[in-house]
């Protein structure tokens, strides 16, 4: 009889304990959720970025090929184009060599190899040089013609927004960014400048992509002291000009 209870009583403990080592359990995991923190992801969406990007570098870019190109992802593709792009800027400019005689120069070798080949070809035995006829589509170009047409048109309705004076700000920005390319412009030629854009292009977005975690927190700073910058300018300049009247809209 003795240890019958005593059994029961060995029994009803360790169901006790079972409860408990559940209860604990339930609220150290529901404890640790609420003290974990945040997903890597939520943290990341709340990170300052460039030009208030949510996007990474490739999709900016287009996504497409000419964004491998520009982020080396082919490094291989990547070295040809900047190495013809550098061999065109030193042929043009440090040789000096001009286009119209690159192109005679080009056209005259070609002739000269066509009548070799056409004067030879009986003698080793060789069909004669066949000259291909060159087919353009009309649909691409029409589509390019189009979307410059939409680009020109944005253009210059935004610039007739700026012009209009409803923006200081924009107005301002687009003046001083106009006056640097114009001092720009007076240190280098036009070929020298599109050389340089396009050496920017293949360096400055690899170069970001890899260390952005280091660029935008000194972003982050250095906007917030423009902005700090630009309010204490519109409080004592902008603000003191007259703006231009706002068109009514049409119905």
């Amino acid at each position: 009889m003795a240890e019958e209870t005593e059994s029961n009583q060995s029994t009803m403990e360790s169901v006790m304990e079972k409860i408990s080592e559940k209860i604990h359990g339930h609220d150290s995991s529901s404890s640790s959720d609420h003290g974990k923190p945040a997903s890597p992801s939520s943290v990341k969406a709340k990170i300052y970025r460039l030009f208030g990007r949510e996007r990474t570098v490739h999709h900016v870019l287009g996504g497409g090929k000419l964004a491998d190109v520009f982020l080396w992802r082919n490094k291989k593709n990547s070295a040809g184009v900047l190495g013809g792009a550098t061999a065109i800027w030193v042929l043009f400019e440090l040789i000096e060599y001009h286009l119209l005689t690159l192109l005679c120069h080009i056209s005259i070798l070609a002739l000269a190899l066509l009548f070799l080949w056409s004067n030879i070809h009986t003698f080793i035995h060789k069909s004669p040089p066949h000259i291909p006829q060159v087919h353009l589509p009309e649909e691409p170009f029409l589509q390019i013609a189009s979307a410059l047409t939409i680009e020109l048109n944005q253009a210059l309705k935004l610039l007739r927004d700026i012009a209009s004076g409803r923006n200081p700000k924009k107005f301002l920005m687009v003046v001083a960014a106009f006056w640097f390319l114009s001092i720009v412009g007076s240190w280098c030629n036009f070929l020298t400048l599109f050389y340089i854009s396009f050496v920017l292009l293949h360096t400055v977005p690899v170069l970001y992509e890899k260390y952005e975690d280091k660029v935008d927190p000194f972003a982050e700073r250095a906007m917030v002291e423009i902005k700090k910058q630009y309010a204490v300018f519109d409080t004592k300049v902008l603000s003191k000009i007259p703006k231009g009247p706002l068109k009514t809209k049409k119905v």
